[in-house]
């Protein structure tokens, strides 16, 4: 617990590991490439000084953790110096209509047992309950949680896509501190900012983030992690077609310019934007591309004027300040 207490209170980049394995498609195996290609990844991200790694147990069907797992056997000491996340509660397969989430004992404990059977470890530094379940059980739930702690199967447990309420809901079930929350946050999903400042005028109709949140975690020590950061690189590299909105490219001018001129990724600028936020928000980042791993720790190298941040956050939401 000491090394999570000790990550969790710093600001960092995660290496998040859902690109990896391979196809999507179960039929599909595992290649030497795909190996690999993962190598080459999980090894830039060490050299750059990552040491904490998301996953989730439904990442290419469980081939990202296998990947993963063909990495750690091949480097045995790296285990104790790293994290290690991993989620679980979606079923993504094996029903006509789609995905749906589930938080049964039965469903979690044989997810954990999974992930750790694939990764080659034995123990989780923290678990994520994905997304959350409408028919969670308060026991079912607890008894699950306290099995995966009392068999050091889990060092820590946290959530993703949840808001405020549904976190002290958990805390309440299992008797758990929840330490981290994955949302998406980035210059693209600029509504966790826009809800601080959009209360009691019209910038705040229409918002996808509750008003309350942000604040919680950031009162309640609950870690901040965001979930495609990048978004997709439509500021820092992706190709944009016509019918892209013109926000969009005002953003990336804006990107390339502060880029520019702070001799820069333009990855690191986007990232930056996100981390100079007092919450201390840890972006994931899910390239596979080397040279974008090594540039998104530009980071790091940087602090976004006032101006600046705000120029690009008026810019990415096409709206002014109240």
């Amino acid at each position: 617990m000491e090394k999570i207490s000790k990550t969790l209170s710093e600001q960092y980049i995660i290496y998040g590991a859902m690109g990896l394995g391979g196809d999507w498609a179960k039929d599909k195996p595992i290649t030497e490439e795909h190996i690999e290609e993962a190598k080459a990844a999980l090894n830039t991200a060490i050299e750059c000084g990552i040491t904490f790694f998301d996953l989730a147990d439904i990442y290419k069907g469980g081939k990202s953790e296998t990947v993963f797992g063909y990495y750690l056997k091949e480097n045995p000491t790296l285990r104790e110096k790293i994290i290690i996340q991993s989620k679980v509660g979606i079923h993504l397969t094996g029903a006509p209509f789609g995905s749906r989430f589930d938080f049964s004992y039965s469903h979690i404990t044989q997810a954990v047992d999974g992930i750790l059977h694939r990764l080659g470890t034995d123990y989780l530094d923290i678990l994520l309950l994905h997304r959350p379940d409408p028919l969670m059980e308060r026991e079912e739930l607890k008894r699950a949680i306290d099995e995966l702690f009392t068999q050091g199967k889990i060092r820590s447990l946290g959530v993703s896509n949840m808001d405020h309420h549904q976190i002290q809901l958990i805390e309440t079930y299992t008797g758990r501190k929840i330490v981290a929350n994955q949302l998406e946050l980035s210059l693209l999903k600029t509504d966790f900012v826009i809800n601080t400042v959009g209360f009691n005028n019209p910038v705040g109709n229409n918002l996808n983030f509750p008003l309350g949140a942000l604040e919680y975690c950031m009162l309640n020590n609950v870690s901040l992690q965001s979930w495609s950061p990048l978004a997709r690189g439509i500021y820092s590299g992706r190709a944009l077609d016509a019918a892209t909105d013109e926000t969009v490219y005002k953003t990336k001018e804006i990107v390339e310019r502060i880029a520019k001129d702070r001799n820069v990724s333009a990855d690191g600028v986007v990232l930056a934007w996100l981390m100079k936020h007092p919450a201390k928000i840890n972006p994931v980042i899910g390239t596979k591309n080397p040279v974008r791993i090594k540039n998104a720790m530009d980071a790091f190298k940087i602090q976004l004027t006032r101006d600046e941040w705000y120029e690009l956050l008026v810019a990415s939401k096409g709206v002014r300040m109240p």
